[in-house]
């Protein structure tokens, strides 16, 4: 049983891995885009926007949808329309296609992330699902950001078709394993849609939602704006921030398996303490942005929460509402592009207004706001005060 359920997670730490590279992986090849395409950088850009505009639309609602069918036949759907989409980039040369192509899996993404969550954090006891949904968080973050530099490499090397391709390959090696090695997973206990939407009647899901989209405001406020920060302010140059980059990316990989374990541990005082130690780092940031090997220091640390960070939003939120598993992680995966969408516009503000020296800011405020929402909820949901207003 334990091996066979290693198995399941693997399978779906890779599975997740496949849908974010698949959203993040097109940073790294948007020049080629635009050149092949023929059309400008930023409208290359839309591939990125409208994907991330698809996933916060429909993160609450297609979870929902797809909860009361068979798991497996719900994922190998996803990994279908994923692996059609893909192949549909490879072979268009109009870019509206393409546009097409990543928007409409882009519907599709959130079922897959939230299933992956669930199913992961069912497959093992309820004191170890932090844990087993940590390692699925691995393959969120390798997506997220190995993704990127792949592609970029692909595309140099090759040409634009192999970096899809890349793509397409990852994301049809997940379908047939999960075709051939994942059980069926019928779900054993249909929820009404009623049912589900009946947790946004309770003061504790609108408290985590907040949360969660403070949490990766102050995170992803920040950081999309660290190379720029890091060629500004520490005045280093672009090979030396590609590293950066990456140094912040593995040290993302870590933080989740960090974050695992202290998860299973005393959760409520771990996330409380979580606003205090990233404003800290921030702090730090701000202080010591001039120089180089600080900075790398910091980028690694930084890293690390980063991933803590996105470990306890999910937490925070399907903790919330364990009764509409589906539903709550769909919730997670929209405040998360809520929140990373109000971060980077804040911090475009923050830099025009005041300079790039001070997008650490946006992440300090971020965090206040949410230490507010956290502590609230901590209150509210003790073993004395349980309230469902």
């Amino acid at each position: 049983m334990a091996r066979r359920n290693n198995l399941l997670i693997f399978i779906l730490t890779i599975g997740v891995f496949g849908i974010l590279n698949t959203e993040m992986g097109v940073i790294g090849i948007l020049p080629s885009i635009s050149e092949h395409f023929h059309v400008s950088v930023s409208k290359a850009g839309w591939l990125v926007s409208f994907f991330a505009l698809g996933v916060a639309v429909s993160g609450p609602t297609m979870p929902l949808l797809f909860s009361g069918i068979n798991r497996k036949k719900v994922m190998l759907l996803v990994l279908g329309v994923f692996v059609l989409g893909n192949i549909v980039s490879i072979f268009t040369s109009n870019f509206t296609i393409l546009l097409i192509a990543r928007i409409i899996p882009a519907f599709f993404h959130p079922i897959y992330c939230s299933l992956a969550f669930t199913v992961a954090a069912a497959s093992v006891s309820k004191e170890e699902a932090p844990k087993a949904v940590s390692k699925v968080f691995i393959g969120v973050s390798a997506g997220m950001v190995v993704g990127v530099p792949i592609a970029s490499f692909i595309a140099s090397v090759t040409s634009l078709q192999m970096a899809m391709v890349f793509f397409a390959i990852v994301n049809g090696i997940v379908f047939i394993v999960t075709l051939i090695f994942v059980p069926s997973l019928p779900v054993e206990e249909r929820l009404s849609y009623g049912t589900q939407f009946s947790v946004l009647k309770k003061s504790i899901t609108w408290l985590s939602i907040m949360t969660v989209i403070l949490l990766n405001s102050s995170v992803y406020g920040v950081y999309s704006y660290l190379a720029e920060y890091l060629k500004t302010v520490t005045n280093i140059p672009s090979n030396t921030i590609s590293l950066l980059l990456f140094i912040y990316g593995v040290a993302n990989i870590i933080g989740n398996i960090v974050a695992g374990k202290l998860l299973t541990k005393n959760a409520n005082k771990f996330v409380a303490s979580f606003p205090f130690i990233l404003g800290t780092v921030y702090i730090l940031l701000f202080l010591f942005g001039p120089f180089t090997l600080p900075m790398a220091f910091i980028t690694l640390i930084w890293g690390i929460l980063g991933g803590v960070g996105g470990n306890i939003n999910q937490y925070w939120l399907s903790s919330s509402a364990p009764e509409a598993p589906d539903f709550a992680n769909g919730l997670f995966i929209s405040s998360c592009n809520v929140g990373t969408t109000i971060g980077a516009a804040v911090g475009g503000l923050f830099i025009s207004e005041m300079g790039i020296q001070y997008i650490v800011l946006v992440g300090i405020l971020s965090l206040m706001l949410s230490l507010v929402t956290i502590l609230l909820r901590n209150y509210m949901y003790s073993p004395t005060k349980q309230l469902s207003v």
